[in-house]
């Protein structure tokens, strides 16, 4: 029945969203994806050859991933097969391939899109590699996360990663001109309005038309909307960034690296990206505990006294109002002086500790507990601290097969100074002890 309909076109006068009516129907039409599509791009040049590998794409949604692929099978006359990762398992992908081996063998090519590949398992990516190899099908897989991650080596090293890059600002205005285009119909929006939807897209150019779609159907008849009068109709789109994936990892990175980079202003901005896209505010407050003590340490040992005060703070007050302390925290921690001193001393005696295994320490400074241990000289020519000159008995602490290894090397910055000044004293002190003793 379905066939009968569609042999009558009934199917055209059903209705469409508007971002599949301007599906792009040549490479060239493609928005957003130069580097890519334009006359030079990575795809250009791969059809240029009259062939191409399997590919992974990568990008946010709503940046052309799947009309690209559609585009690329009907420029080298593929089969298109189309399948989301989301609804198939082994067995669907077992019917994909004896499809695509049956087209082989009438001398027609199969072009199998994978949309969401990676929430495939290892199994079934690896139900891949086969009919990747002996040509049954060219795969292209689309991707939202980062394939080095989510995909297994085997596919990656059968396949050419390609980067699809959210649309800007230039690329999603041209959608809405083209979108004006095909319904004959100007977007009832101001100037700045217009900019306002545009950015509201946040680089998604599905996003883009849908949000056109909805200005349309909202606006009366000769009504304009302003900036004020759009965000009232259309409820603001929530921003990308998935928590628990690289979006995630991305914003975090980027808030560390500011904060140690010294940039109070970069890192409240990416602070609030994160907090805007929902981050859990004690996973940021324990991240920035984490930047207080790696990156600022003991050039000013109040930080770590401030982030978790921050943490306790937020604690108490909950959203919104905590998330002030910890924007106060963030640009503290941001203008604080900077010293990774204590971090590297501490990777440096990890990695000591574990290649010398368990090394015992002198016996001078274990204590002697009992009449044995004391008799095989535990706590024997230990000096008390406290009773030395300066408090400093300079005695040699390492276990013997060891010696005395360096791993502390302060700056001159904020109050680590201080503790420069202090060990270089023990050092001279250790050196006169010594001299005295020999």
């Amino acid at each position: 029945m379905s066939d009968l309909f569609a042999s009558a076109g009934l199917q055209n006068a059903a209705p469409r969203p508007l971002a599949d009516r301007l599906r792009p129907r040549t490479l060239a039409e493609v928005v957003g994806q130069e580097h890519l599509t334009g006359p030079d791009g990575a795809l250009t040049r791969l059809l240029a050859g009259q062939s191409f590998g399997s590919l992974v794409f990568w990008g946010p949604p709503g940046t052309g991933k799947t009309t690209v692929a559609r585009l690329l099978a009907h420029e080298t006359s593929l089969h298109f097969e189309q399948i989301s990762a989301i609804f198939s398992g082994i067995a669907d992908l077992k019917k994909v391939f004896e499809a695509a081996r049956q087209r082989r063998t009438m001398g027609q090519g199969t072009l199998l899109f994978v949309d969401e590949i990676h929430r495939f398992n290892r199994a079934q990516l690896d139900a891949f590699l086969p009919v990747m190899e002996d040509g049954t099908v060219t795969l292209v897989g689309a991707t939202t996360e980062n394939p080095s991650f989510e995909l297994n080596a085997a596919l990656l090293s059968r396949a050419r990663v390609l980067l699809f890059r959210s649309l800007d600002d230039e690329a999603v205005a041209k959608l809405m001109v083209r979108a004006e285009d095909l319904t004959g119909r100007p977007l009832p929006l101001t100037e700045e309005a217009r900019g306002v939807l545009v950015r509201m897209a946040d680089g998604d150019g599905r996003a883009s038309l849908t949000l056109a779609e909805e200005v349309w159907r909202s606006a009366k008849a000769d009504e304009t909307f302003d900036a004020e009068g759009l965000q009232r109709i259309i409820q603001r789109r929530a921003p990308i960034y998935d928590k628990s994936q690289e979006g995630h990892y991305n914003l975090i990175s980027a808030l560390h690296k500011t904060v140690r980079g010294s940039d109070p202003d970069a890192a409240l901005y990416y602070l609030c990206r994160m907090l805007d896209g929902g981050e859990d505010r004690l996973f940021i407050a324990r991240r920035l505990v984490r930047m207080a003590v790696e990156d600022i340490g003991l050039a000013d040992p109040q930080a770590l006294v401030v982030a978790t005060a921050a943490k306790d703070a937020f604690d108490f007050l909950g959203s919104p109002e905590g998330e002030l302390a910890l924007a106060q925290v963030t640009v503290y921690l941001a203008c604080a002086p900077k010293s990774n001193a204590v971090y590297t001393a501490y990777k440096a005696a990890t990695r000591v500790a574990k290649e010398h295994g368990s090394l015992p320490p002198p016996r001078t400074i274990l204590n002697g507990s009992t009449k044995l241990m004391r008799k095989i000289g535990y706590g024997e020519g230990y000096r008390y601290d406290h009773d030395e000159p300066d408090a400093f008995s300079g005695q040699d602490y390492w276990p013997e097969k060891l010696g005395r290894q360096h791993f502390y090397e302060p700056t001159d910055r904020g109050m680590e100074q201080r503790y420069s000044d202090r060990l270089a004293h023990w050092e001279r002190l250790r050196a006169i002890r010594r001299g005295e003793e020999e």
